[in-house]
């Protein structure tokens, strides 16, 4: 009971470079490329990587045949078998060094000396299509491919591209993707914008807190804090892989003297309470902030997305303020360990504070303070050392 993966007008122009990468095929193949089966590497892969993903990926090519998906020296593989050499050839010259999503997994692929895959079970490892009835060698497997819509996606990232520009598909001449990844387009079956966040300091959260430090992961919408449990909130991201991200980077991160867990949810939204209800402002809207960072399409701050450190990036720094002025600021939230202004712009400078829970803190407090009559200071994660 698979749902049905979204199209759009641009499936025309898809499969119409999908046939050029065909013809030219028939052209360039020399002798010694008649291998049907392909090896994919899968690098700097930020994001998991599917069995489901790759067939939706290589299928425009021509019949996917059989896949083997495996991890080797921390780097996930697959082996691709299709139906003749011709979409073998096509399918590697179009997806070669191209990004599944924006700036990151990108593919890496050759021809496999294999003539041909030995597939035993269908399942999220491997599958041979022209095989439907062999087993999965898994009891729960089986119960999921029977049970849930869109199996396969489930807890995978949406694309880094957001919902619209997800369905832009596959873009020709080679090497165009790589700006945008190649915007599979997901079904909504791959889970929840809303996220669970537990072992909060009661006395300490607050709604803008956790916009502020979530925020970082992509545009929050709404936060609860759980009225008889303040020790939890649910958050709504902009979409499931936005809470992902989140997940991903902040489960497990400590904040206010507490190790938080960061789980998705069994909650599609977060309710706002109903006109006349008071609920002592634990509930908040954020869906027309100016702060969401990851509005604009396309936006640096895409790529600039890391784990929770001690250095933080500032930038917006206004002409009068100085590195004392700074460093006096942040050490508010601890010990400020190093600092540096950028070479060519002293508007963006790097400060490191003694432990990763210390910067957190001080993101949390010091992001979009104004210090100037239109200036208000910026502050990420950043992956530099000083």
């Amino acid at each position: 009971n698979h749902k049905e993966l979204k199209t759009d007008a641009s499936h025309a122009s898809q499969n119409a470079n999908a046939q050029a990468a065909l013809q030219a095929a028939h052209v360039v193949m020399g002798s010694d490329e008649q291998s049907t089966i392909l090896r994919i590497i899968v690098d700097n892969a930020l994001y998991p990587v599917s069995l489901d993903i790759l067939h939706q990926l290589f299928i425009k090519f021509g019949k996917v045949l059989k896949i083997i998906t495996f991890t080797k020296n921390n780097t996930f593989q697959a082996l691709i078998q299709m139906s003749d050499a011709i979409s073998a050839a096509a399918a590697k010259t179009s997806l070669d060094g191209q990004n599944i999503y924006n700036g990151c997994n990108t593919l890496k692929i050759d021809y496999s000396k294999l003539s041909n895959l030995s597939v035993k079970y269908n399942n999220d490892k491997s599958r041979d299509f022209t095989r439907p009835d062999l087993p999965t060698n898994d009891l729960n497997l089986d119960a999921m491919t029977l049970g849930a819509p869109g199996y396969g996606l489930q807890g995978l990232p949406v694309g880094a591209l957001n919902a619209m520009s997800a369905l832009r598909g596959y873009g020709f001449p080679h090497g165009a993707l790589g700006a945008s990844g190649l915007g599979l387009p997901f079904t909504a079956a791959m889970g929840s914008s809303v996220i669970l966040v537990s072992n909060l300091d009661e006395e300490m959260v607050t709604p803008d807190a956790l916009f502020t430090l979530f925020g970082v992961y992509g545009d929050v919408q709404r936060v609860k804090v759980l009225f008889n449990k303040k020790d939890n909130a649910l958050i709504q991201m902009a979409d499931p892989h936005q809470a992902q991200l989140a997940i991903t980077y902040l489960d497990k991160a400590r904040l206010w003297g507490k190790q938080i867990r960061v789980a998705q949810s069994k909650h599609r939204v977060v309710q706002m309470p109903k006109e006349g209800q008071s609920d002592a402002g634990l509930t908040k809207d954020f869906v027309n902030s100016p702060l969401h960072r990851f509005k604009r399409p396309g936006s640096k701050n895409c790529q600039n997305i890391f784990p929770p450190s001690q250095v933080l990036h500032l930038s917006n720094i206004p002409a009068h303020v100085t590195e004392d002025n700074l460093t006096a600021w942040f050490g508010e939230h601890g010990t400020v360990k190093a600092f540096k202004f950028f070479p060519k712009d002293r508007k963006m400078a790097l400060i490191q504070m003694g432990t990763v829970e210390e910067a957190i803190h001080a993101l949390i407090n010091k992001h979009n303070h104004q210090m100037g009559e239109s200036c208000h200071l910026r502050v990420s994660f950043s992956k530099s050392t000083i």
